[in-house]
């Protein structure tokens, strides 16, 4: 009997690294796991062998999606600006995670990349909450931070979501392995399950 031989992998994503100070690293179980919720539950195939890219490399057009998340400062040189401008127009996908304390600078230096762009709040009746997995209600709440809503904000670029941004959520926290956050199973199955639809809905664009 044969052994089972898995797929090699077709497609790679990838961790941003950031200048400014900020813990661009925090989450390192978090990718590799929802890659491997995605290849079990969309029949994807994604190398959970996560790349780390700097926002001012080329290799960042080698990936479809890119993930940005920490807890502090982010400082995008002119080179970073023109770089991820570039690879967002061309069909890129970012992916923020505010893990809390991320707000205000992600803001900042996203106003540098599209300064004619503003974040907007995704209305619920959004695609990307209703690939495989329905969250009629928006984006689920993952960690407490402050106590707000969970809001789930995008950059769209002539017609097309380019940056979707998760506020007072933390999906990251949720992919990452139990042991680290102690979350529930059932809050991590929501993160992951949201997760799982970003990717969908940006391999579908």
């Amino acid at each position: 009997m044969m052994a089972f031989t898995p797929a090699t992998p077709t497609v790679k994503i990838a961790l941003v690294k950031y200048k400014g100070g900020g813990d661009w690293y925090c989450n390192p179980t978090s990718l590799p796991n929802l890659a491997k919720f995605c290849n079990e539950n969309l029949a994807t195939n994604i190398d959970p062998d996560i790349a780390t890219v700097d926002v001012g490399s080329t290799e960042i057009f080698n990936y479809p999606f890119i993930h940005l998340t920490g807890h502090g400062n982010i400082l995008f040189s002119t080179e970073d600006v023109a770089n991820l401008r570039s690879y967002l127009i061309g069909g890129g996908f970012l992916h923020i995670c505010d893990s809390y304390g991320l707000d205000k600078f992600a803001r900042r230096e996203m106003k540098k990349v599209f300064p004619e762009l503003d974040f907007v709040e995704l209305p619920f009746t959004h695609a990307i909450y209703s690939q495989k997995y329905k969250f009629p209600n928006g984006l689920p709440k993952i960690h407490e931070h402050d106590g707000k809503p969970p809001q789930g904000f995008g950059l769209i670029y002539e017609g097309r979501l380019v940056c979707f941004y998760d506020y007072e959520c933390d999906l990251g926290d949720g992919w990452e392995d139990q042991s680290v956050h102690k979350d529930s199973e059932a809050t991590r199955l929501k993160a992951l399950q949201m997760g799982a639809n970003i990717i969908q809905y940006v391999f579908n664009q």
